[in-house]
Formats: C-alpha cells, structure tokens, sequence
C-alpha cells in the first residue's frame, strides 16, 4: 500500500519558498538522479527538491518496469539521507499517464505562492517542444537543464525559443554546472538481471531492495503491484 503521509501526498510540508521537480521513471533511481538532484539545489538556491517517479510515462513502454509502487519504495531508500531531497507520490496515487503540465498544475493549486522549477536533462530539455502543452509547462515552471558531457547549450535555447518567454535567455532557464556522470537505469537494469553488483549504480538501499524482492532478474516474473 502507498504511504499517505502528508510528505508523500504533497511535496513540502513547510511550503518551500522555491521547489524543484525532479521527474522520471526511476526504474531504478541510481546515484546520478541524487547527484543532479542535490547538484540542483544548491545551484539554483532551491528550498528542496522532490523526485517524482511517474505512474507511467507516456512515451516510455513498461518494459522490465516492476511497478511503480516498487519504484516509488525505491526513491525513499534512495533519498533517505540527503538532506533537502525528498519523494512525491502525486503522479502514482492519480495513475494513468504522467503528462508534466497536469503534474505542475497540480503542484501550483496546491502550492501558489511556491517558486516551480522543472529540472530536466539536456537532451531532454531539447526534446520540449513535443510535450503536452510546453508553453504552458514553461509558464508554470522554470527550467532547471543538468547539461550532459557533449550536451550543446545554446541547441537546447534554440529548441525552447519557439514557446515564448520560457525558452529564451534569462531566468527561466539556468544550466546546472556539473560533471558528468556515467550512470543509467538501464545499465542498473542489465547488471541486475546478470547478478551482478549494483551498489556503486544505485547506492547499497537501492541495491538491497533490488536483490530482496529479486527486481530485474531475467527470467524472473518479478511482483509488480508493489511490494508487500
């Protein structure tokens, strides 16, 4: 069953001055998705910053995805010690596909006087114009772009100039000043289903959920409406 606590159903308790939006399908969140995501709250002077695991995404398939209350048990484990980082169960407990815009307009009914910043990788980033309702994504939430090794940043303002205000030079858009690094759930994934070590992908909470309820492993019909 989901927890239902208040800090799951809504992202801050304190309501945060300025929160930062960390999206995915975390399938599993590893120590890349912690390392922008703390990279993010300091760098832009965030308050906090609430990973938000999707119910599911609407351009992602379901494939080796255990379910999203496994993936949402596993961004605790994986946010448990970082200070200012916590979890937000809206886009799991609506269901259905998890469209940004719906996800920023909930947030700000129930968040008005909060500073929105939706943070988001650079080849990502580039891809916004193709979302549900980007002019309208942009003008509930800044843009927070972790840039990747390689990643161009002046392709990625192209890409957002045609939405307006949002996608220009300015406020609304700030980089994050990062290394690069080389970790990816789907790399997570395929050591998982060979048996082999985890932790240094997805931290040893992760890696111990993982290997308790046997996530990932190929062949294995793992449980996924969440775990018991």
């Amino acid at each position: 069953m989901t927890d239902t606590s208040a800090p799951e159903q809504t992202p801050s308790r304190e309501q945060p001055r300025s929160l930062g939006i960390l999206g995915g399908s975390f399938n599993p969140p590893h120590l890349g998705h912690l390392a922008v995501a703390r990279h993010a709250r300091a760098d832009l002077a965030l308050e906090r910053v609430v990973l938000m695991p999707a119910h599911a995404q609407p351009v992602k398939g379901r494939e080796q995805d255990p379910g999203p209350e496994h993936r949402l048990r596993m961004c605790r484990l994986a946010v448990a010690d970082a200070e200012g980082v916590s979890v937000c169960a809206l886009e799991i407990e609506r269901g259905g596909a998890s469209y940004t815009v719906d996800t920023l307009r909930a947030v700000h009914a129930s968040h008005p006087h909060v500073e929105l910043t939706f943070i988001v990788g650079a080849d990502t980033a580039g891809t916004l114009p193709t979302w549900r309702e980007p002019a309208a994504l942009l003008e509930l939430a800044g843009l927070g772009v972790a840039a990747r090794s390689g990643s161009d940043r002046g392709r990625v303002l192209a890409a957002l100039a045609g939405l307006g205000a949002g996608g220009g030079e300015g406020a609304a858009v700030r980089f994050l000043d990062m290394p690069a690094i080389d970790i990816s759930s789907s790399q997570a994934r395929l050591r998982a289903s060979r048996g082999e070590p985890i932790e240094e992908l997805v931290g040893p909470a992760v890696a111990g959920y993982i290997a308790e309820h046997g996530l990932y492993r190929s062949g294995a019909a793992a449980d996924a409406t969440g775990p018991s």
